[in-house]
This record gives structure tokens, sequence and C-alpha cells, in this order.
């Protein structure tokens, strides 16, 4: 059976119970659209444990027999977010002694698992970059190595970080390389800042865009044909894409 945990809520307003009328409350629940304070809620036992400490909060709750989470209303982002979690002081202090019995192991574990994910990345960036390399054999080596780089960012969520980038998709390395050179190459930051309507500013500097890509895929001496030399572009000179 899944359990439904108590949402427990941080106030931005000075907020009053509605059954005993104590207040400011710092944490309350809402009950038929009313605040009730966590004693009269009968979570005035519970102990705050504020999140961050993945290990300490997963042991914690799975030793608590009641438990609630605690959110707090972000007016910028306009959603709730997760602030802790209230637990039982015995389930917290058995958490606490569990966690530092292990520190040293699990402190092990996530070197281990960073390096993993060092190496991993690093694979990541370098067959990014000698895929770039393929398609745009005359471009700088350097600037080859700085795309790779800047697309496969971790945590960044651009193009070598998505599924396409990692396999290596053509259009996907494209597009990486394509926004690169709008950035760096052509006036369309500026543009943008001048208030020039972004379609509009794409549009203008879309024959800026496609001269450099053409020198890029220009085959280097010795070499008959550049990879992606030939075969249909999109608007600007991205291959089967169109420009959104």
């Amino acid at each position: 059976m899944d359990l439904v945990a108590p949402v427990v809520v941080e106030p931005l307003r000075r907020r009053r119970c509605a059954e005993c009328r104590r207040g400011p409350l710092e944490r309350m629940i809402v009950e038929y659209g009313r605040p009730v304070c966590l004693d009269c809620a009968d979570l005035g036992h519970l102990v705050f444990l504020r999140r961050g400490d993945t290990a300490l909060t997963r042991r914690a709750r799975e030793r608590s027999a009641l438990w609630a989470v605690v959110v707090r209303h972000n007016r910028r982002r306009t959603r709730y977010e997760r602030q802790g979690l209230l637990v039982e002081e015995t389930a917290l202090a058995e958490a606490e002694a569990a966690c530092l019995a292990d520190t040293e192991a699990r402190a092990r574990r996530r070197a281990r698992d960073a390096e993993r994910r060092a190496v991993l990345d690093a694979g990541v960036t370098e067959a990014l970059r000698a895929e770039i390399l393929r398609l745009f054999p005359a471009m700088p080596a350097a600037r080859a190595a700085e795309i790779a780089v800047h697309a496969s960012a971790k945590g960044s969520g651009r193009v070598g970080r998505t599924a396409a980038g990692r396999a290596l998709d053509r259009d996907a390395v494209t597009a990486a390389v394509h926004a690169s050179v709008r950035h760096v190459d052509t006036p369309y930051d500026s543009l943008l800042m001048r208030g020039v309507p972004r379609h509009r500013a794409r549009a203008q500097i879309a024959p800026a865009i496609e001269q450099v890509l053409r020198a890029w895929r220009a085959p280097l001496p010795g070499q008959r044909d550049a990879p992606g030399a030939t075969g249909a572009t999109g608007a600007e000179g991205v291959p089967g894409r169109t420009d959104r």
C-alpha cells in the first residue's frame, strides 16, 4: 500500500491556528482551507530535518513511523519547493548513528562514482569533438574542442547531453556547431540587444552562418571530399533542418 505523507507548509505570511488561535505559525498544515498548527494536527512531537543529506533523510524516513514533508512556496518560480522532513526524534538519532558508522565507506563510494562520471563525461566530449571535426574538417581544432566542451557540459541540457548528441546524430552535432557560429561569428547577440525579434535576427545572419559552415566543410589538402559537403541543407545551413 502506498503511503501518503502529510504536507506541512512554511507560510510566507503571518498565520494563526484556526483551532487554538496560536501564532504566528512557523509551520502548519491546511485542513479544509484553514491553517492548523502542528500541535493541533498531532505532528508537534516531530523534529525538522532539513533537506541536503540524502542518506540521512532516507534513513530517518525509513525509521520513522510518522513523518511529513515540509514545503514552502517560491513566489518567483510560482511553485511549492521541498524544504525537508518532519520525523520522529528517535528515528533521526538512529539515522544519524547509522550514517556516522559508514561515513568512510559512503565517501569512498561517492569518490568512485565521481571518477566514473568524469571518465564518461570526458568520453562524451571527446567523441563529440571528433565528430565535429569529421563533419567540418577545416574547422580549427581549438574551436572544435571549445564547442564540444560547451555542448556536453554536465547539467546543461545542451545537445551533447541529449540522446541524439550522445549518439552523434549528424543533425544534433551540426546544430551545436551552428549555435556556436551564431553567437561567436555573427552580430546575432547584438541584434537581440537592439530589440530585433529573434526570428528576424536569425534570417538576417543566415548568409553569414552559411559562409562560415561552408568554409569549415572544405576538404583539407589531400582529401577529395569533405564529410557532409553535399546533400540538402535547411535554413542557415543545418542539414535536414528548418529554422524554428
